[in-house]
């Protein structure tokens, strides 16, 4: 009894302990009101929803952070990151959505900030929201694109991202392959690494690798994210109230967030969520219809596919996971032959068709093969200029070459020929020589479900 009651003790004087030292950490963060004067919001649902965005603000980074990681240049005081975080109503679960930055959207009527000038409705990039109307436009669009209410905003810039991960001892990741950005000066061998703030930084801002572009890079977000979680809650910094406070000061000293975001806030999360682990975490990037959807004046965007993402916002607001449960048995056998795995998922790989033969309507045929075994191809194919072709043949920029490597399978017999300064997209002229597309599907990276999310620990270091 007496040892019991000692315990009981223990526990609460642990607690008191906890909150008071937790108590009077919202006094350092920077306060925004993006809910001010919103109208006409979503119905609200089960759980915390938070809006996360990532700046590109370098204000307080030093000179030499500047040029030791790539961080120069005038930042487009845009949002550089959104994701949509969901906390489940028991606590239990997290859910991170990634939302494309350059996500076609329908900019709501506002008043411009800086101008006081005021906007009809118009199409934007996802990330010009923060551009034309801060935090409040931000959380308006966003509401208004995926029917979503948000509850709290949280803004996180280069700075308190880099402090962050140096206040957590910094993040272990794990590559299979090299991976090297020459904008953002990333540059790992395959293997397991411990990267510091700048180097996690140059981690999740690298595009450039291949042609995976801003779909990678979200990809490389969440393994991110994943690992913080591990780190965060293997290193003991939600059972330790001192550490606790320790990485929380680093963090809110730097970023920026809603008035009602704040310790009792913070102190409550930290709770319910001691027991957490990487596998309590979800990630999924929001379905896309098409990679490049073009709009006058605008440029090329990243189109929702309408059915599927409103399904993956429907199961938020219904406070129901995004990974599928366990089968119940394995003994179920594959109907369609399986495909050729390749390194980079084919829709990540954007394809322009040539005709090269006299064969009438051989390009369209190939565009169309290429599109349903998941290609983001024109579906504009062309008739190259010239003589028959014998070989089929894929042009690619060499830093997109594991793209080509991806196309290349899908045409079997077709030749790889590097040409600089092409792009991002491929050229593919269809040859006599053509037999057809093979399907091909990237390598197993326990993404399942109807919205290809996985669970932390599958992306997490072995």
């Amino acid at each position: 009894m007496r040892m019991a009651t000692a315990l009981s003790v223990a526990v609460l004087a642990a607690g008191g302990i906890g909150h008071a030292v937790v108590t009077g950490l919202d006094t350092g963060i920077t306060r925004v009101d993006p809910f001010k004067d919103m109208k006409n919001r979503p119905q609200a649902g089960h759980g915390m929803n938070i809006l996360v965005v990532g700046t590109d603000g370098r204000d307080r980074i030093t000179p030499e952070e500047k040029a030791k990681y790539r961080l120069g240049g005038a930042p487009c005081h845009c949002t550089d990151t959104v994701m949509l975080v969901h906390i489940s109503e028991d606590r239990e679960r997290a859910s991170v959505v990634s939302l494309p930055r350059d996500s076609y959207a329908e900019m709501p009527e506002h008043t411009d900030l800086t101008s006081g000038k005021k906007h009809q409705a118009h199409p934007v990039k996802l990330n010009a929201a923060y551009a034309e109307g801060g935090p409040g436009l931000t959380v308006r669009t966003v509401e208004s694109m995926t029917g979503v209410k948000i509850d709290h905003y949280l803004e996180v810039d280069f700075t308190s991202f880099m402090r962050t991960v140096d206040a957590v001892g910094g993040v272990q990741i794990c590559t299979t392959r090299p991976v090297k950005d020459a904008y953002t000066g990333l540059d790992l061998a395959a293997g397991t690494h411990e990267l510091d703030g700048g180097q996690a930084l140059q981690y999740v801002r690298s595009r450039h690798i291949d042609g995976a572009a801003d779909i990678g890079r979200m990809q490389r977000q969440q393994r991110f994210l994943a690992a913080l979680i591990d780190r965060t809650t293997s290193g003991g910094v939600l059972l330790n109230p001192v550490r606790f406070r320790q990485v929380a000061t680093t963090m809110l000293g730097s970023v920026r967030a809603d008035e009602d975001f704040g310790t009792d806030q913070l102190f409550a999360l930290a709770k319910a969520m001691r027991g957490f682990t990487p596998a309590s975490s979800e990630f999924v990037s929001v379905p896309v219809g098409d990679m490049s959807f073009p709009v006058k004046g605008i440029g090329s965007t990243v189109k929702w596919d309408a059915s599927k993402a409103q399904k993956l916002f429907q199961a938020l607001r219904e406070d129901r996971p995004l990974t599928p449960a366990e089968p119940d048995s394995s003994a179920s056998a594959e109907k369609t032959p399986k495909a050729v795995v390749v390194d980079v998922a084919p829709r990540e790989v954007r394809v322009q068709v040539y005709n090269g033969t006299g064969t009438d309507g051989l390009g369209r045929k190939v565009d169309d093969a290429l599109r349903g075994t998941g290609f983001d191809t024109t579906r504009t194919p062309m008739t190259a200029p010239g003589k028959d072709r014998a070989r089929t043949v894929v042009e690619y920029d060499p830093r997109w070459d594991r793209s080509a490597k991806t196309l290349a399978a899908a045409l079997p017999g077709a030749e790889l020929k590097p040409v600089t300064g092409r792009g991002g997209t491929l050229r593919v002229t269809v040859g006599t020589d053509h037999r057809g597309v093979r399907a091909v599907a990237e390598e197993e990276t326990g993404r399942e479900g109807p919205f290809e999310a996985v669970t932390g620990d599958r992306v997490v270091c072995p």
